[in-house]
């Protein structure tokens, strides 16, 4: 199966993925836990997902 990857926006390490890779998946960096997501496939760019507001209820 071939790969994909692309450098952290964060640390800069290599986040290898499937080629199968999908617009709006996240993933997370190996090197320093960071959540991403995919923001694009062709070039393959990550940007930190962004972080799901706690409501407590609200």
């Amino acid at each position: 199966m071939n790969q994909k990857n692309a450098g952290c926006p964060v640390c800069g390490a290599d986040v290898i993925f499937d080629e199968d890779i999908v617009n709006g998946e996240l993933v997370v960096c190996s090197e320093c836990g960071l959540e991403l997501e995919v923001t694009s496939t062709s070039p393959l760019i990550l940007k930190e997902a962004p972080q799901e507001a706690e409501d407590w209820g609200e």
